[in-house]
């Protein structure tokens, strides 16, 4: 007899945690045609248990009250005559696992209750008649299941960038029962019950082992609904078709998806070229961890983010009001920019930001670098008419980190390096050490403020269905950010950033 597990009809959100952290087999994958991984999934030893016993303890959840079809027999007793038993309203209201494994083979994971002991109930009755009289009787009886092993091999394939599931393997087997009724007169019977055990046994495999079947056929069909896409408000989405593995060893697993934003309009194109780098087994720095998984995200994931909000037209800023508001006032200037004050004594003053090209982002083990590339229009505001006076070439380069609190992902900047030239000045010639620093003060004091408030507002990472991060540490090596963390049920918790030297 084949093993079987615990799997009814459970909810897909917990089906969809726990699916995702026991693929840990032989699965034949299709790599998709031209497309390549960014992010990569990886589950330790320590993450299959975790989703082993996830399993079973949701399934046994959803188990109970499981539902057995009604017995009937008729049966000859010597002077009696034909009797006719039904035994009705089988339900299996208790089910112990004592002990239980997940183990991956040549047909896909294997999961394995022993020892398993489960409690039913029934309600049962008997007839038969004479040409005289007519006898019945009922009452109930309960059942004590020992020995039970059930299980479940999972296969598993990629097709078209969509995990399919199917039941390779699934059966109950249950080692021995024993039953006691109540109810009427029930010693007398006791021995006519008995002969049902066969019965009954058969019921309790056939239907936990159908109860497998298609609760896993039901969650194929739930896994082919999953979007290939998630929509980040509307201007981006996250393309997270499967595209590589899954990679194994014995206790842990390698998935990749392609992990790249796309832009949400059809009419927009995003440039650039982005190389793979997923790595081939393992789960990158987080192999050796106690965490359960290991998250890779290649620095080109970032820089897809990065083209489409250029692509976007979202990287342009008009400065016009400032805390220190004599800064925008050309009085201020008149030591730096002497003919700038000549012309225009007192005059307000703006500044336009606008990113010549989408910011490039490198991931260093010291942390997160971005290099931004924009030109600084200087503006006088005369009679209310804005004029622009001169434009600044400037690269910036920033520094910064990541964080997560819950299933927000956030973080921080600091400026790191400013390089600026004139590129035309319709007020003479500029001093610029002398503006660089004015502008380095205003990058300092308002730019880079008001980035890191929005960083630290966060972007909200895809739902897991209640499930998040926990106990996590976020590495930088090699041209990626690894995440090791642990899974357990959503609370608030900062994640604070580390850094990897290698």
């Amino acid at each position: 007899m084949k093993p079987a597990d615990l799997l009814p009809d459970w909810g897909i959100g917990q089906w969809f945690v726990a699916v995702h952290l026991t693929i840990s087999s032989r699965i034949y994958v299709q790599k998709s045609q031209g497309e390549d991984g960014y992010i990569s999934f990886g589950i330790s030893e320590k993450g299959l248990e975790f989703a082993k016993d996830l399993l079973i303890n949701t399934a046994i959840s959803s188990l109970i009250p499981l539902q057995l079809p009604k017995i009937e027999q008729n049966v000859q007793i010597p002077l009696v005559g034909k009797v006719r038993m039904v035994l009705s309203d089988i339900v299996i209201y208790q089910v112990n696992v004592p002990t239980s494994i997940v183990q991956p083979g040549e047909m896909g994971v294997t999961i394995v209750a022993s020892g398993a002991t489960a409690n039913l109930s029934f309600e049962w009755s008997y007839s038969y008649s004479t040409w005289l009289f007519e006898f019945s009787d009922s009452g109930v009886a309960y059942v004590q299941v020992e020995g039970m092993e059930i299980g479940m091999t999972l296969g598993l394939k990629n097709q078209q960038g969509t995990l399919r599931l199917s039941p390779e393997d699934c059966g109950c087997y249950v080692s021995y029962i024993s039953i006691k009724l109540d109810g009427g007169a029930s010693w007398l019977y006791q021995g006519i019950v008995d002969y049902f055990e066969d019965d009954i046994v058969s019921a309790v495999e056939d239907t936990i082992t159908n109860k497998v079947v298609d609760a896993v056929i039901k969650l194929d069909s739930a896994f082919q609904t999953f979007p290939k896409e998630i929509s980040f408000g509307n201007i981006t989405a996250l393309n997270v078709t499967i595209t590589e593995g899954p990679t194994m060893t014995t206790t842990s697993l390698l998935i990749g998806i392609n992990g790249l934003f796309t832009q949400i309009d059809p009419k927009a194109t995003l440039g650039g070229h982005y190389t793979n780098n997923l790595p081939s087994t393992g789960t990158g720095s987080c192999s050796n961890s106690e965490k359960m998984v290991g998250i890779s995200v290649h620095e080109n994931v970032l820089n897809s983010a990065s083209t489409v909000y250029f692509n976007s037209k979202k990287m342009y800023w008009v400065v016009d009001n400032l805390p220190d508001q004599k800064i925008l006032n050309t009085a201020e200037w008149r030591f730096i920019i002497p003919k700038l004050y000549k012309e225009y004594p007192n005059d307000d003053m703006s500044f336009n930001f606008t990113v010549l090209s989408p910011p490039l982002i490198q991931i260093q083990n010291q942390g997160i670098v971005a290099t931004v590339n924009s030109d600084v229009f200087i503006n006088v505001v005369d009679a209310g008419e804005v004029i622009p006076v001169a434009c600044i070439s400037m690269e910036i380069e920033a520094s910064g980190f990541a964080g997560i609190i819950s299933t927000t992902l956030n973080g921080g900047i600091s400026l790191s390096k400013l390089t600026m030239s004139l590129k035309w000045s319709k007020i003479g010639t500029l001093h610029m050490l002398l503006v660089q620093s004015v502008m380095s003060r205003l990058l300092k004091s308002i730019i880079v403020p008001v980035v890191n408030l929005r960083l630290r507002v966060g972007y909200s990472l895809p739902d897991f269905h209640g499930y998040e991060l926990q106990n996590a540490s976020i590495i930088y090596h090699d041209s990626k950010i690894l995440v090791c963390s642990d899974i357990a049920r959503a609370y608030d918790e900062y994640i604070p950033h580390r850094f990897y030297y290698k």
